[in-house]
């Protein structure tokens, strides 16, 4: 969460950390832009999926068991700032939430093939040659990014059936879903980690740059 930050800062925004006992909507009267972001998977109920995976652990003693808490405040501000037309960027498990809050469902355990999706290198990096994600031409990811990149990769997870008004732009070549939008809004989900890129990863600018288009917007009368 630090690196993110960071990252966003160093990209111009201002980053605030909410916690799960604020109010979604409160919060949403004065946030400019949301960002979820990554780590552990969502639970399984949040989308229908097995929840005899599920572990009875609390969370606060193991980041990496689920959640419920973390997944309903999640959920609840992503379709908050939706309703409000707030710009959302969703990374790794926050592409998945985003998916999810929509009415979207997941892939529960990726198998392994040709593309390498849960590396084991340590952040930053930019990944490797096997991960190259390719995007829809015209999408928001194509302009963001200017076209097919090789990104960083941590998930055993991913997009399924896609919630309404999501649309699929980024997949690599095992067709994993790697970038979903909502076209027409300011929403954009990528399944890699650009807080962990160690080049600069144009979707924080995109999201700073959305979130001042939104607070000016707001502020006109």
């Amino acid at each position: 969460m630090s690196d993110f930050a960071t990252r966003l800062g160093e990209a111009g925004g201002l980053p605030v950390h909410l916690s799960y006992d604020t109010d979604p909507a409160g919060v949403c009267e004065w946030l400019s832009a949301v960002v979820i972001s990554g780590g552990q998977d969502m639970h399984p109920a949040c989308w229908g999926g097995d929840t005899s995976v599920v572990r009875n652990i609390d969370p606060r003693t193991d980041p990496m068991v689920h959640d419920r808490e973390r997944d309903a405040y999640e959920v609840a501000i992503v379709r908050e700032a939706l309703d409000r037309g707030i710009p959302v960027l969703g990374v790794c498990r926050g592409m998945q939430v985003l998916n999810v809050a929509l009415g979207g469902s997941l892939v529960p355990d990726l198998s392994e093939g040709a593309v390498s999706h849960l590396s084991p290198d340590v952040a930053p990096t930019d990944g490797t040659a096997d991960h190259v994600v390719t995007f829809e031409d015209g999408s928001l990811a194509a302009k963001i990014l200017g076209g097919d990149v090789i990104t960083n990769s941590w998930h055993h997870q991913a997009v399924g059936r896609c919630g309404a008004g999501v649309a699929v732009t980024g997949r690599t070549a095992d067709g994993v879903v790697e970038s979903i939008e909502v076209p027409g809004r300011p929403v954009l989900g990528v399944q890699w980690h650009p807080e962990w890129m160690t080049s600069n990863d144009p979707t924080l600018g995109w999201v700073v740059a959305a979130a001042a288009r939104h607070l000016e917007q707001r502020s006109t009368p």
